[in-house]
């Protein structure tokens, strides 16, 4: 029989214990190789680091740790696997948990009012620039008056190509 810290968890995919740490790694589709992506001390930072190369290498039908958290998962910048490995860090330490406390890590912080910076908990450099600078962009002009019948079969007839009338 294997002892407990060679075994998977039971409850977590991606995920074994290796001398008292929790290891994650998942296989890439088609391929015979792993991706490693971490040594972390909780399985629940392991399972959310597999969670996020899970999504990034096989989609948004795949079976997660935790389906619920899908929309705060940050996404890899590209499929290689150090730009998965970057990603699922990142998820990993947003699931760490302090001795004595029962929320996560980043949850806390938020709620005492500590600075979290997300720009680097998400691996966006340029997150709150690009944010900032999408709010300064005027809205689209809407049309009160319905669109005429002939502004339909002209747009693509030796017009401008444009496919938006902002009149």
């Amino acid at each position: 029989m294997a002892s407990s810290s060679t075994k998977k968890h039971d409850h977590f995919k991606g995920i074994r214990c290796r001398s008292g740490k929790w290891v994650s790694e998942i296989r890439e589709p088609r391929k015979t190789t792993r991706i490693w992506l971490g040594t972390y001390p909780t399985p629940e930072m392991a399972a959310a680091a597999y969670d996020v190369a899970a999504l990034a290498l096989k989609g948004c039908n795949t079976v997660l740790n935790f389906p619920d958290l899908i929309g705060s998962y940050p996404v890899p910048a590209s499929s290689s696997p150090a730009d998965i490995r970057v990603a699922a860090a990142a998820a990993a330490a947003s699931r760490k948990v302090n001795p004595g406390e029962s929320h996560y890590h980043s949850q806390s912080a938020l709620l005492s009012g500590e600075f979290v910076d997300e720009e680097a908990l998400f691996g966006m450099p340029n997150l709150l620039h690009d944010m900032a600078e999408g709010m300064l962009l005027p809205p689209p002009r809407i049309s009160s008056s319905p669109p005429r019948h002939d502004y339909y079969s002209s747009w693509n007839s030796g017009g401008d190509g444009n496919l938006w009338n902002y009149n």
